[in-house]
Formats: C-alpha cells, structure tokens, sequence
C-alpha cells in the first residue's frame, strides 16, 4: 500500500512538474506589458466563456463607431533619458562589483557595457512602422468584416476620421485610413485615394482628450500619486532584493522600475524577450505587470468614477451618431448623403475610460456598483484570475467599435448595437451579459445614467473659496484702476512684507 502511493505521488509531482515546465515555456512576455503590449500579441485574448450572439437573419450594419488607441509608438523623451541614467547606473554597479573582486560570472553579458537603444536620440512618442502596420491591417480587416458600410464612394461626410492633435494619433489615423480605402483611389501602385483626418484644439477637444481639459481630474492624477507608488512598493522592494541575490548586484528600487520598464520597451518595439525581460521570472512579470494594471486602474479606469464620466462628451457624440444614422434609415435617405462610420483615433486615456462608461469587464454585481458610485474593489494580486488587465483593455492599437444594426423582421426592437473590444464581441453586464443590445435598452441601462453628468461640473466646478479669490481678484482689479496711488501703496506694503 505505501509502495502504490509513494509512486502515485512521484507520478503525481512528474506531472506537476512537466505542467509547470510547459507554462514557463509557454509564457510570452510580449502578452503581459499591460498597456505597453502590441496590438497582434494581445487581440485575440478573450473570455473563452463567453459565447457571442449570433446576429438573426435579415439584420444589417447601418453605422459603425470606433474609437481607438494609436498604434506601437517610440518612448517619450523623458523616458529615454530614464534610460540613459540607467545605463550610467549599472554602468557604476558593474564597476564597484569589480573593485569589490566579484566574478561577475552570475550577471547577463549583455548588461556589461549597456547602452540604451535610443541613446542620443532626441525626439520621441512617435508612431514606429510595427504601429503603422497595426493600423494599416486593422482599417483592411474593418472593412472586409463589414463591406456594405464601407461599399461607398469616400465622401468626408460620409466616412468622418477624427484624431487628436498628437502626431502619433493623426498618423494613427492615417495608416488605418490607407488600409481601409486601399485599392480605393488612383494614386500610385497601390491605388492609393486622399482622404481627411480632422481634429479639435488640445486645448478645447473634449471628446478625445477629456482628461487634458478636465481640471479636476489633473488635481485627482497629482494628489493620488503618491498613494499609487506607495501601493507598488512593495512589489518593487520585494523585486528588488530577488535580483539583487540572484545577479550579485546593488541594484536600487530605481533600477528595478527602469529595468521593468526596459524589458517592456526592449519586448514590444523590438522583440528582445531574452535581455531585460529575461532578468524576471515568470511569476515576477505577473506581479510587475499588475503594479501597472493597479496604476491604470485607479487613475485611469473604476478606480474613480471622474476618471470615466468625463469622457460623457465622447459618450454622447456616439449615440447621437448612431440616432442620426437610424433617422437615415427611416426617413430612406439615398445611400452615400449619410454619414456610414465615425472614426476616431486617440490615447489610451481616451480608450479606458470609454471602456468603462459601457461598463465592459465587470461582473454585473460591480456594474450595479458602479452605478449606484459604490467602489470597487482593486484588482485581485497574482495568481489570482481577474478581468482589469492593461494589455487587453488598451494596447497599442486597442479598440472598441459599437456597430449599430437595423433589423426590420424583429417585432419589438428595431435597432441593435453590438459592442466588440479589440474586433471581438464583447459582453455588457448592464445589458443582461450579451453583445448584442437593443438600442432603447442600451441607451437606457447604459448611456443615461451617465448623462446626469455635465463635463463642466464634473471638470471645473469652483470651490467658494475659488471663487471668493476670483471676486477678491475682480474688486482688487477694479480699485486699482479706479485708484492707482492705492495701487503703488499696496506694492510698497508687500515688498516690505
């Protein structure tokens, strides 16, 4: 009897052992960057649970709303300088594990003598190839998924293409657009056809870059800062003293957080899995990559309902597309005087929290929540499973498209909307878990509670004091015109002060 269990368990731990092994193999990096991750790695992720709707017979695409993220970009300046203090850091590490007689023999080869890839380098953020074929591929796949929409003669009217003015989203723009007119026009071998991408002032472009104009919610951004790296530090201590064993180095909490972000730069811009990424485990990458998830979650996603009701405007700006096109439809306008889709391109800040005004990836009892302004909980540590992850709500290139259908057979609901996410159908807690909504119940359920809220109150709503100082402001203002020596003698008292 203990003979038959001693080899049931060794039979037991070999096949442990061999699941394991297969997992580690098995494990891309590249599908774990949080919202650093590139588009092809990570658009196929789904909920393998869940079954898509199947459209019924004799239902037709009317019009198309996406909005999407730019595709894979270069770091930012700021970033790359980062980089560079890094190379000068292990550069000083290397150099006192010399003096101090180490061997060296446990630290990578490539980090001795290090340079950062973009060195030198002086302008940064913009769109790299791999994101233009990003874009370029999906603007083919939109249009062959959906052919009557995209059957018309290009009319800017008719096929609107938005971006915001950052160059990386206008060029965004621009590649998806040469992939769905391609073969469209006469320009060129590739049959290219011009076509117009427009764009709202930084400054005023309340639909795509709500959380540039929203004051409010750039005091939230600063004031919670602090609390998301105090949240992160632990992991990143935790990390820190691993790799400091494990390659014999001095390295600080700093060169942890530079090397993560390395491994994600080196990983998705250029494929190199095997240098900064390979300084992590498996299991040290999940809890890097939810530090980010957590990051995402409290200043960008359901961490707080201002970071995602100010993008109401872009909210509205849909459904009223969508309501224009259904007028089309029933009034009989002739084809190519309406408007088919409505394009925009955008950031990450624009992408998330309009993933979150649909209240996608919440269990229906956190969509209840989020409806009555109850908060939601964080996103479970690793290993625990959760849906709130950075690389399938916003890489590079991700997407929601809202495609309204008309069904005339249907007797009680004439117009549908199906909700895909990174090109697939997507389920809705707040519309019983499918894809597939009528439209009056997904303006209901959805949309109009969070039309109670004004951009304007929810941005830039003046405390008393705001205003007192400004009416204090205006009166000040008023007596020194009408009084200048007041003026000279309050300047006198102030220098003296």
């Amino acid at each position: 009897m203990k003979k038959a269990t001693a080899s049931f368990m060794l039979i037991l731990c070999v096949l442990l052992l061999t699941h394991l092994n297969d997992a580690v193999q098995n494990f891309d990096v590249r599908r774990h960057l949080s919202t650093v991750s590139r588009y092809d790695f990570v658009k196929d992720v789904v909920d393998k649970n869940f079954v898509p709707s199947e459209i019924p017979d004799g239902c037709t695409p009317i019009h198309l709303n996406l909005v999407a993220r730019h595709g894979t970009r270069a770091p930012t300046k700021k970033r790359m300088r980062e980089l560079e203090r890094l190379a000068d850091h292990l550069e000083v590490l290397i150099r006192e594990a010399k003096e101090k007689g180490s061997s060296l023999q446990k630290v990578p080869g490539w980090l001795q003598g290090w340079k950062s890839p973009w060195q030198g380098k002086l302008k940064g953020g913009e769109l790299i190839s791999k994101g233009e074929d990003e874009l370029y591929d999906l603007g083919i796949r939109i249009r062959e998924k959906y052919p009557d929409l995209f059957s018309e003669e290009y009319h800017p009217d008719v096929y609107p293409i938005k971006a915001t003015q950052v160059p990386r989203a206008s060029a965004s723009a621009v590649a998806f657009g040469m992939g769905l007119f391609n073969e469209r026009g006469t320009l060129g071998p590739g049959r290219h056809r011009a076509f117009a991408v427009t764009s709202e002032s930084r400054a005023s472009d309340i639909k795509l870059r709500f959380h540039d104009c929203c004051d409010n919610y750039k005091d939230f951004r600063i004031s919670q800062a602090p609390a998301v790296e105090r949240l992160k530090e632990p992991i990143l201590d935790e990390m820190t003293s691993s790799i400091a064993r494990r390659y014999e180095l001095n390295f600080t909490r700093q060169d942890v957080s530079s090397l993560w972000f390395l491994c994600k730069q080196e990983a998705s811009l250029l494929d190199i899995t095997d240098q900064a990424c390979g300084l992590f485990s498996p299991s040290e990458v999940a809890l890097l990559e939810w530090t980010d998830d957590l990051e995402v979650f409290i200043l960008k996603g359901y961490g707080k309902s201002l970071n995602y009701r100010m993008g109401v405007p872009l909210l509205e700006d849909i459904v009223q597309s969508m309501e224009q096109a259904i007028n089309a439809k029933e009034e009989k306008h002739t084809s190519g005087n309406y408007e088919k889709a409505r394009l925009r391109f955008a950031h990450a800040e624009t992408v998330i929290p309009f993933t979150c005004l649909l209240g996608l990836f919440l269990e229906r009892s956190e969509f209840q929540q989020i409806q009555k302004e109850e908060p939601l909980a964080l996103p479970p540590k690793p290993p625990q499973s959760r849906n709130w992850r950075g690389s399938i709500l916003a890489p590079f290139t991700g997407n929601n498209m809202l495609v309204l259908y008309s069904c005339p057979a249907n007797s009680s609901d004439k117009y549908f909307v199906q909700v895909l996410h990174n090109e697939h159908p997507t389920p809705m807690p707040g519309c019983n878990g499918t894809d597939f909504c009528p439209f009056d119940v997904f303006k209901e359920r959805i949309v109009a509670p969070h039309l109670k809220y004004d951009y304007n109150t929810l941005c830039n709503v003046q405390t008393e004091q705001a205003i007192h100082k400004s009416k204090t402001s205006k009166l000040s203002l008023l007596l020194r015109w009408l009084f200048p020596r007041w003026n000279d003698d309050t300047q006198s008292h102030k220098v003296e002060l």
